[in-house]
C-alpha cells in the first residue's frame, strides 16, 4: 500500500506560527526595540513588527471564523491561509521592519499558495518558500544593506 507523503505545513500551522511569534515578539519586543540601530536608533522596531505580525495573525484568524460560520464546517487550505497572512502583514505593516516583514510573508505565500502545481507543503517546500522570501524582500528595498535583516533572511 502506497502511503501519502506527510504534510508538514497547513493551515493549522500557519495559524500556530502566528499565534507563537505574536506571542515571542510580545515579550521581546522592547528588547529589540532598546537595540534598533539601523537606519536610525527610532526604537521602535519590535513594536513595528509585533503590530505587523499581529495584523497578519488576526487576518488567520478571520479566514478560520469564515470557515467556521461556512455551512460545512471545514478548515481552510494552505493557501487560503498563507495568503491572509501576507496580506494581513501588508495592510498592517509598521514601520521599515514591518513593511520588510511583509514582504517576507508574501514571498513565502507566493510558493505555498502556488497555484496549478502540487503544494509545497513539505521540507523542499519551506526551503523554496523561504527563498523567495529573502529574494523578495530584498527586491523591496530601494538600497539593501547587508548586516540586517535581510542578511538574516538570505542566510
Amino acid at each position: 500500500m502506497a502511503h501519502a507523503p506527510q504534510t508538514f505545513l497547513d493551515a493549522l500551522a500557519v495559524r500556530t506560527w502566528c499565534g507563537l511569534a505574536l506571542t515571542a515578539l510580545g515579550r521581546a519586543r522592547e528588547e529589540i526595540d532598546a537595540i534598533n540601530v539601523y537606519p536610525v536608533a527610532d526604537g521602535d522596531t519590535g513594536t513595528n513588527l509585533y503590530l505587523t505580525v499581529e495584523s497578519a495573525a488576526t487576518a488567520v484568524e478571520a479566514v478560520f471564523a469564515g470557515y467556521e460560520a461556512g455551512a460545512d464546517g471545514g478548515a481552510p487550505s494552505l493557501a487560503d491561509a498563507v495568503r491572509a497572512m501576507a496580506h494581513g502583514a501588508l495592510i498592517g505593516a509598521r514601520g521599515n521592519s514591518g513593511t520588510i516583514l511583509a514582504q517576507l510573508l508574501r514571498g513565502m505565500a507566493q510558493v505555498l499558495a502556488a497555484e496549478g502545481r502540487a503544494a509545497h507543503t513539505g521540507g523542499e517546500g519551506l526551503r523554496l518558500a523561504l527563498r523567495r522570501a529573502a529574494d523578495s524582500a530584498r527586491l523591496a528595498v530601494a538600497h539593501p544593506v547587508e548586516g540586517t535583516v535581510l542578511s538574516v533572511a538570505s542566510a
